[in-house]
């Protein structure tokens, strides 16, 4: 499949992870999807849906699935990025050798999630009030009567865009933080993003 310029200029900007993102774009491109830039990173489609992306972070580079929860993981590699994330699921490498170790099976998986996409297969989403809220969150609602009814007023998306952004930091101090930060906009009636 052709390759995209836009892709190439970002590899070209690649200083970490570069020869580990030309691997894994070979494979994905060897599978017919089509090649684009969106959200700043390589991702791939099939009839414009999106089926995998491929990011790099500090510690490690990733292919990501979008619909990777659907996907069967008979080698055990697919990781789950934050309790939180429903679909998307990534196999991760520090090394273009466990690129190439791994190729076959990334070669399978991808395969794999063409024909999920293709068979037009959807992923189940959590309903909002089945995902856990971060206890700095909770613990909040619970001794704010007016804070637990503005929240319980905001629309599903909102409420989940909140619990997202509150559960992502590792540290509790910075989960209790952001809690603090936005209670002034949650009591207004605001999303994270209004």
């Amino acid at each position: 499949m052709a390759m995209n310029p836009k892709v190439d200029a970002f590899l070209k900007r690649e200083d970490r992870w570069r020869a580990e993102f030309e691997k894994l774009r070979a494979i994905l491109l060897d599978s017919g999807l089509t090649e684009e830039l969106k959200w700043g990173q390589p991702c791939y489609a099939l009839d414009g849906k999106n089926v995998a992306l491929i990011h790099g972070f500090k510690e490690y580079c990733a292919i990501l699935f979008h619909k990777g929860s659907l996907l069967r993981d008979p080698k055990g590699v697919l990781i789950q990025q934050t309790k939180n994330v429903q679909a998307g699921r990534q196999i991760r490498f520090t090394s273009v050798q466990e690129v190439n170790k791994l190729a076959k099976t990334v070669a399978a998986y991808v395969r794999e999630a063409i024909e999920i996409e293709r068979a037009g297969l959807k992923v189940q989403f959590k309903k909002t009030e089945e995902l856990e809220r971060p206890e700095e969150f909770e613990s909040r609602l619970a001794g704010n009567a007016k804070l637990r009814a503005a929240f319980a007023a905001l629309t599903p998306g909102r409420q989940r865009a909140y619990i997202f952004h509150f559960s992502q930091p590792k540290l509790s101090t910075t989960r209790a933080a952001r809690v603090e930060k936005h209670i002034p906009r949650i009591l207004e009636g605001l999303g994270l993003d209004d």
